[in-house]
């Protein structure tokens, strides 16, 4: 089974997940690379393209999350990170992913919680104005989860 296949299937877990909470989500195909590059400009935009690339930040092989695991920017981890997502006011949020262009819209996302994300890997979720981040990492255990607020 390919990345992709892997991550799509757990895409379909977490669907039936929210669903079952009646949590009415709506899925948004080939936008990942837009919401990725609004994250990027939105929480690293204080790095220039050298220290970017220096912690592999979105690049072949990198990811957004390194951010944090570079210690770029504040951030909450682990219980502490879960918690503070956990009590943050959601209304309308985008769930989306490291490796694929599918995003998830919530227009009322007050009842997702740090559970609801526990298995997925390298996806991140966001406020309808990027002001908050939650971020799950496939290292579990080591590094994330994560929760960032827009500096």
């Amino acid at each position: 089974m390919s990345l992709e296949q892997f991550l799509h299937r757990k895409v379909n877990e977490l669907l039936i997940n929210l669903k079952s909470k009646h949590i009415k989500v709506q899925e948004i195909h080939g936008k990942g690379s837009y919401l990725r590059s609004k994250w990027e400009k939105t929480f690293a935009n204080h790095l220039n393209d050298s220290e970017k690339v220096k912690i592999y930040l979105n690049s072949i092989g990198g990811f957004l999350w390194h951010l944090f695991s570079f210690k770029k920017v504040s951030f909450l981890q682990g219980e502490e990170a879960d918690l503070v997502f956990n009590n943050e006011p959601k209304g309308t949020c985008y769930i989306f992913y490291q490796h694929i262009d599918l995003v998830l819209l919530i227009e009322n996302a007050a009842h997702i919680c740090a559970d609801d994300f526990k298995d997925e890997q390298d996806v991140y979720i966001v406020d309808e104005h990027f002001s908050w981040t939650y971020v799950v990492t496939h290292e579990k255990g080591e590094l994330g989860p994560y929760f960032s607020r827009k500096e």
